[in-house]
């Protein structure tokens, strides 16, 4: 029986990686920061809660991360924890580049000393590639990060192939593009654009407030992007890939997509700051935007090549735009109730 340790695995990609192991006949541990009370409600929601061995362990900490790895022994290392929000990384810079940079380092160090054999995953991601020097984007395209959150990302990516190339392990990283599901954190956009979809569909009057709708991203559904992390690890050989669905689509679009399975048909006016959108039905103003809502560095489009994952992998996205959107929307309704 084989074993597996996931880093943040109370966040969405953690909780989706933990159900697929444990279906797939795996002992899971998952590791995350210590706290009053766990934020299980992913794992609750999935049923999976009472089924993985949860370690306290923290990014910042090299003492917890040397006791986790020497201590619980695993076949296979996932590391999807991080400080994972893009825009609070401006506010945070300097904790976002301990965390997702150093971070890094500290558990291939730990793992080169204790568990050289632990085949071992990063969660890179298509923020790197920021302001992009080709489209689409593929595992050789120059990267360009626009964040602090994309900064210290680079640094995770690029150390996680030092050690591959140094040492010999088995690291390897998915350069996975925007991947959502209802488990997303209402911090996120299309998180906050579900919800907030669904509380104007149940009454509600505020309108929905947004920063670019403008920027585009290849976005896909998280169920499907654990799916490639776990085949990269079964590799015989380590590498990096894109996951990705090769489609992109403008915020504004993924807005009209989860506001039609709301039963809302949209009405778009203005450009930039001065866009709004009203429903059609009832006249009601629905969306409006507010220049606080801008990054300071804007990643205007991110579309993923993910042409060596279908190749060596095996791996397709089989969740579309709008089935997502659609999915997220539904389940933020019914939640509601």
């Amino acid at each position: 029986m084989k074993s597996a340790m996931i880093t943040g695995i109370t966040g969405q990609d953690g909780a989706y990686l933990a159900r697929l192991l444990l279906k797939k006949g795996y002992i899971v541990h998952g590791a995350l920061r210590r706290s009053a009370q766990p934020a299980l409600t992913r794992l609750q929601a999935l049923g999976i809660a009472g089924k993985v061995q949860l370690h306290d362990f923290d990014l910042c900490d090299e003492n917890s991360i040397l006791r986790l790895v020497r201590d619980v022994k695993v076949d296979e290392f996932y590391n999807l924890a991080a400080q994972s929000f893009v825009g609070a990384s401006w506010d945070v810079p300097v904790f976002t580049s301990d965390a997702n940079a150093m971070g890094v380092v500290r558990i291939l160090d730990a793992l080169r000393t204790f568990a050289p054999q632990t085949r071992y995953y990063q969660a890179s991601t298509s923020e790197m590639f920021g302001c992009v020097r080709e489209v689409p984007q593929r595992e050789t395209t120059a990267l360009y990060p626009r964040s602090p959150y994309g900064v210290a990302k680079v640094y995770g990516h690029y150390i996680t192939g030092n050690y591959r190339e140094s040492f010999g392990m088995h690291a390897s990283s998915g350069i996975l593009f925007n991947h959502e599901s209802p488990l997303r954190g209402a911090e996120f956009v299309t998180r906050k654009i579900t919800l907030g979809l669904s509380r104007l569909a149940r009454g509600g009057t505020d309108p929905l407030v947004l920063g670019n709708l403008d920027a585009q991203r290849d976005w896909g559904f998280a169920g499907d992007y654990v799916e490639g992390m776990w085949r990269m690890l079964q590799q015989d050989q380590p590498d990096d890939y894109v996951l990705a669905t090769g489609v992109t689509t403008p915020i504004r679009d993924f807005v009209s997509h989860a506001a039609e399975a709301l039963g809302m048909r949209l009405e778009w006016t203005g450009q930039g700051t001065q866009a709004k959108a009203d429903d059609r039905i009832t006249g009601k103003r629905i969306v409006e935007v507010s220049e606080r809502f801008f990054r300071p560095a804007e990643v205007d489009l991110l579309i993923g090549d993910p042409a060596k994952a279908q190749r060596s992998l095996g791996w397709r996205a089989t969740v579309g735009v709008r089935e997502l959107a659609t999915m997220m929307a539904r389940a933020d309704y019914d939640a509601a109730a």
